[in-house]
């Protein structure tokens, strides 16, 4: 079974893209939704709320976990020494499409107050390309419009426009999205930044990185079952997370609230 684990509902992107791109594997995701506003504190934290997610997805059968939060990823290094299960987290494979698509190395980056603070973005650019040009904006308040269901509502296109206004003037060519939410706007934000402007989306390459994965090590693949099923687990719930669920995942789903 494939475990994947957020902080919030955004995470179920990963989810998405994880069925879209190597369909029949076993699923369980945890959204630590009852602690998401907690996920901006110290990186200490961070990897305290981590490693509880991670162990109780192992616990329920985990055999190769993806971290589906940027915050998490940022701190990468400090979890994964903890387990000894195959851990993929989201930023490098959007970092390594960006600097892909990328025709003047100019990279702009969205993403909540602790990925931005981290500058884990500006490290792993410049550490395969020490000529890119990035430029690092903080976007607060999209986690909980997106989370309010507010995907299409003219006061998110204007915090939107504000958010992209200084990287409108630098002049970028790619624009990656550090937040698993933020792909749930996507059009929002491909309006505003313009058409020329290559968003990438990190959910996409972590999907495309496990599969490389799984085909190249059978010995986890055959761990893995694969019956198609999947379980939503939530540290809270709401109607409105339940909605934002299956407008993510585009069916109905069940959100599971458990305690850890």
């Amino acid at each position: 079974m494939i475990g994947i684990f957020g902080s919030g509902i955004g995470g179920l992107t990963v989810v998405r893209a994880i069925m879209e791109r190597i369909p029949g594997y076993d699923i369980k995701y945890f959204g630590d939704t009852g602690r998401s506003h907690c996920w901006s504190s110290s990186p200490e934290t961070v990897i305290e709320y981590a490693v509880s997610d991670m162990t109780f997805l192992i616990e329920n059968g985990a055999k190769l976990i993806i971290m589906a939060c940027n915050t998490a990823s940022s701190v990468e290094s400090d979890i994964v020494e903890k387990f000894e299960i195959p851990v993929f987290e989201v930023v490098t494979p959007a970092v390594e499409l960006a600097l892909e698509s990328s025709r003047k190395k100019a990279i702009g980056v969205i993403g909540t107050r602790a990925t931005v603070k981290s500058g884990i973005y500006e490290k792993k650019i410049k550490d395969l390309n020490s000529g890119a040009r990035v430029y690092s904006v903080a976007s607060p308040l999209l986690v909980p419009l997106i989370e309010e269901g507010w995907i299409d509502r003219p006061e998110t296109a204007m915090i939107v426009k504000k958010y992209l206004h200084p990287l409108k003037t630098r002049q970028i060519d790619t624009l990656i999205l550090g937040c698993t939410h933020y792909p749930l706007i996507k059009h929002v934000i491909q309006r505003k930044i313009g058409k020329r402007v290559n968003i990438i989306d990190s959910s996409t390459g972590v999907a495309e990185k496990v599969e490389k994965f799984l085909k190249e090590h059978p010995d986890i693949d055959c761990l893995l079952s694969k019956n198609g099923q999947s379980r939503i687990f939530v540290s809270d719930v709401t109607d409105q997370l339940a909605k934002t669920a299956r407008l993510i995942l585009r069916k109905n789903v069940i959100l599971e609230q458990v305690k850890i």
